[in-house]
């Protein structure tokens, strides 16, 4: 048997998902920003509790590994990692961006469209990548500006396009047919499941000490400008 926690923290969503051999329990999740911090540790205790479970029961920490925000990703790291070590436990990265191709292949199972799950990477840039409906990776992981010739190649395709970023490609794109839009994906640490149970199997565990979010842009601090006295 595998009891894997799930931490998803890689956009405005704060979510928590408990899962047994890759079928979700519990899920405890809120979307609104800035919460990640407070509420991750509630949530946590709050799905164990539902299923009558320890965190001494668990298996493994499944984590939401990125891209997306860096300040959600390094809180939900943080925390899968404390919590590994504090159990002696394994911890599982799965990418954000096949996590979200997978919940939506549960909710759209429709084996001739391709998925392209779109995290919003601030101005006018997306994370993103593009996948079949086994998962196979048709495009790598990218920080890319949408233009109308972004998707030129799968132009013979249908093309569903969605999560947070995917709103910013309604008017560049308006004019593709064959291209799709789901602005209202919201991302779910429930859609892990599946792929952190295929981790587990196959023994694909992080290092603990040395693992690190894959925030794919270098983190840029602003600096604040100065006041006029």
């Amino acid at each position: 048997m595998a009891l894997i926690l799930q931490i998803e923290t890689s956009t405005s969503s704060c979510s928590i998902a408990l899962s047994e051999n890759g079928t979700t329990l519990f899920v405890k999740e809120q979307n609104e920003r800035n919460i990640h911090a407070s509420h991750i540790t509630l949530f946590i205790e709050e799905v164990l509790t539902l299923a009558g479970k320890k965190p001494a029961d668990l298996n493994a920490v499944a984590v939401s590994m990125g891209p997306g925000s860096y300040t959600g990703l390094r809180i939900g790291v943080s925390t899968a990692k404390g919590l590994c070590y504090a159990l002696d436990i394994p911890l599982i990265a799965v990418n954000t961006l096949k996590a979200m191709a997978s919940g939506m292949l549960k909710k759209s199972p429709d084996q001739d469209v391709l998925l392209c799950p779109m995290i919003d990477a601030r101005r006018m840039e997306v994370y993103m990548a593009v996948y079949d409906s086994a998962l196979n990776e048709l495009t790598p992981v990218e920080a890319k500006i949408i233009d109308a010739d972004s998707f030129r190649g799968f132009q013979n395709k249908k093309l569903l396009l969605f999560g947070d970023g995917a709103e910013k490609c309604r008017q560049v794109l308006e004019t593709c047919q064959n291209i799709s839009l789901n602005t209202g994906h919201v991302n779910s640490a429930g859609d892990l499941s599946m792929l952190a149970y295929e981790k587990y199997k196959n023994s694909s565990f992080e290092d603990v000490a040395y693992f690190e979010p894959y925030y794919l842009k270098d983190f840029l601090v602003t600096q604040p400008k100065a006041s006029v006295s």
